[in-house]
């Protein structure tokens, strides 16, 4: 039987390191970085899924942008990728920033010291969880019915699973902008040579693509 594979997929960080910026808001995802700043990237790509017309790139970004969904049965995210509240729920009605028809397709595990009841959007149901990381690992294998598993993030989640070594492979892009601030995945990707082989493949549109895999 085929490993079920934990990957971090197009994950994009800044070139000091942050994947998302300080203060974030419902309004502003990101905090005070420019998503365009780190993910036009893959919004110029053909394969972008938010694509309304029939141009856009095609080469690397592109292959990248198509490789978000292969073989991917479930996903890990933490709860600020879900949405900008903390402490207890207050309000069961907000359903995330994915809008109706979210664009995993997939069951979601979020994880979050405050459960909430499980709900379906589409084809996505999401899932909240307080558990360690490795158990919702074990949840998410089992959702995800033998296909891989993707941990979508923030910053602070995927460093949590990377301490407890449990990561196979991850894609990082790096974006050359710099944040100063914010939810950070490393000061260096020097810091995961002890444990992974990297290649890093620069592309055309700027971003410099770090494919990590385990040693």
């Amino acid at each position: 039987m085929t490993a079920q594979l934990l990957r971090v997929q197009n994950l994009t960080v800044s070139s000091d390191g942050y994947a998302a910026g300080e203060g974030m808001t419902l309004e502003r995802p990101f905090g005070h970085a420019d998503p365009a700043a780190l993910m036009s990237w893959a919004g110029a790509t053909a394969s972008w899924p938010h694509r309304t017309d029939g141009g856009g790139s095609r080469g690397l970004d592109d292959h990248f942008t198509r490789d978000f969904t292969r073989n991917i049965g479930a996903e890990i995210m933490g709860r600020g990728k879900f949405g900008p509240q903390t402490g207890p729920w207050e309000d069961h009605e907000w359903l995330g920033w994915w809008g109706d028809e979210p664009p995993f397709h997939t069951p979601v595990i979020v994880l979050t010291h405050h459960e909430r009841p499980s709900y379906t959007l589409g084809d996505t149901t999401f899932h909240f969880l307080d558990a360690s990381p490795a158990d919702a690992l074990t949840r998410a294998r089992h959702e995800a019915h033998g296909a891989d598993v993707r941990l979508g993030g923030g910053a602070t989640l995927i460093r949590s699973f990377l301490a407890d070594d449990l990561v196979d492979t991850m894609h990082v892009a790096v974006a050359p902008v710099e944040l100063g601030a914010g939810s950070r995945l490393w000061e260096s990707p020097d810091e995961l040579l002890d444990r992974f082989h990297c290649d890093v493949v620069p592309s055309p549109s700027g971003v410099t693509h770090h494919l990590f895999w385990r040693r």
